[in-house]
């Protein structure tokens, strides 16, 4: 089996030690926010117009945007912990366009819409910028557009097939390394458009803000145990009040769905992270960057990359991880193989940056679904509406699922509601130990792939022909 450049070039063990030596366990993105006391949780009986259950983007989203269809409704959001503690605030702030979890998914499951799905998801992506700028959101949103590169010629030969020539620019080898320099570059193909990079704890914070300013009210500390349809309201409870709604909206991300018959739709995969300390002027200059573009590699197994506000630079993916059952617990975040990995590449990505220091890791579960990218359901005559499965793009991509729970939960017939995505659903995952044997045989074959120029083997191909994602 042939060897990927991430074989071939590991560096000493001693300087990845070394690099994390001082790093934190702790949230970097969070950590940056300043301290707010809680919001109060629920207490007692409450009437709402609409009621929506996760604290994340899809969640403020949703109610963001309720209010300003209908400034008068009564709009109360409820948060099991604290708002953005989860998946959005632990991201790595890829605000992408695309929908479909890029364009190959895309292609391959809804290849008679992709055009209009592309078209919507940029004017989602460009309505994000206008609501920063129009509300002067302080999130460090940038557009500065996204890199895949290859570091692998089989990968070189396919982004160069991909390019189309709008909105995108393919670099050989010599002009990727004049845009950022790696030895492990062979090409990139830059994508101008349709990726912006933010601050997600600060995302979150100003969302939430903004749904405070509005009249929203919301209630942290208040996980819903259930949810109950009567004929005159959809009820919540929570450990201290109820919740009488005329429409639910459930954004709950990776955690099992409210809704029983969703629960095999989603699996929560952990991913994981490492910040940098910030970059000094010559580490910056030995690495150019100068676009500011976020990066990824171009396996199966791949790693994204991007640089902060004052120069840090955000190291991510690669290990996905499922624990059996689909149990989501606070000690899976810390898991040293992953971190001495993720180190391991970064240094052999930026062999000129020895030496460095890593400040923060952290670790945090993705919503992935079979298609690989969200899904949008209802339940209980159209009185509540779930969206989830984003599968690691869903920084953007859960402004338009707001906007799609919003128009299902008020029975429009409108463009996004008559798209196939939305009302198709995916394939569920199978009950245990069904999914964790899957979930490891896939890691393993992915990975065999990558050592086999991108060739997927016949397990891989058979998933792909009933429709189950893993394709990343």
């Amino acid at each position: 089996m042939a060897t990927t450049v991430f074989d071939r070039d590991r560096p000493d063990a001693r300087l990845v030690t070394a690099a994390l030596a001082a790093s934190q366990p702790s949230v970097f993105w969070l950590d940056e926010l300043p301290a707010s006391p809680a919001l109060p949780r629920l207490t007692g009986r409450v009437r709402a117009d609409l009621a929506i259950v996760g604290g994340g983007y899809a969640g403020l989203w949703t109610a963001l945007l309720a209010k300003e269809r209908d400034p008068g409704a009564r709009v109360v959001l409820l948060e099991g912990a604290r708002i953005g503690h989860a998946a959005s605030g632990r991201n790595g702030g890829f605000v992408e366009a695309t929908l479909t979890h890029g364009a190959a998914n895309g292609e391959t499951r809804f290849p008679t819409e992709l055009a209009e799905l592309d078209r919507l998801g940029m004017a989602n992506l460009d309505a994000i910028e206008q609501t920063v700028e129009a509300r002067g959101w302080r999130c460090e949103f940038e557009r500065v557009g996204s890199i895949a590169v290859a570091t692998e010629h089989y990968q070189l030969a396919a982004l160069a097939e991909a390019h189309d020539g709008e909105h995108e620019l393919f670099h050989d080898g010599g002009g990727m390394r004049a845009l950022v320099d790696s030895p492990t570059y062979l090409g990139g193909l830059e994508s101008t458009r349709d990726t912006a990079l933010v601050h997600p704890g600060k995302l979150a914070r100003s969302l939430l803000e903004a749904c405070l300013d509005a009249g929203v009210e919301v209630h942290e500390q208040s996980p819903v145990r259930g949810l109950r349809a009567e004929p005159d309201a959809v009820l919540l409870d929570t450990a201290h009040g109820t919740v009488a709604a005329d429409r639910v909206a459930l954004a709950t991300n990776a955690y099992p769905s409210l809704l029983k018959r969703y629960r095999l739709h989603t699996v929560p995969v952990y991913d994981y992270v490492l910040m940098t300390e910030p970059l000094s002027a010559e580490q910056r200059a030995a690495i150019g960057w100068q676009g500011r573009q976020g990066i990824a590699d171009s396996a199966n197994q791949f790693h994204y990359y991007r640089l902060t506000a004052d120069d840090r630079i955000l190291w991510g993916g690669y290990d996905a991880v499922y624990h059996y059952g689909g149990r989501i617990r606070r000690s899976y975040e810390e898991r040293r193989e992953s971190f001495e990995m993720l180190a391991a590449h970064f240094l052999t990505t930026f062999p000129q940056l020895e030496g460095i220091r890593f400040s923060h890791r952290w670790a945090g579960v993705i919503d992935t679904s079979s298609r690989f990218c969200a899904f949008h359901a209802t339940a209980h005559g159209g009185r509540v509406a779930y969206s989830a499965g984003f599968t690691g793009l869903g920084v953007a991509a859960t402004r338009f699922t707001a906007e799609v729970m919003l128009d299902q939960l008020a029975g429009l017939e409108t463009e996004r509601t008559s798209l196939r995505m939305v009302n198709q659903l995916p394939l569920p995952f199978p009950p245990e130990p069904a999914t964790y044997l899957a979930v490891q045989a896939v890691r393993a074959a992915l990975d065999r792939a990558d050592h086999r120029e991108g060739r997927r083997g016949a397990f891989l191909r058979t998933l792909d022909a009933v429709g189950l994602g893993f394709d990343s």
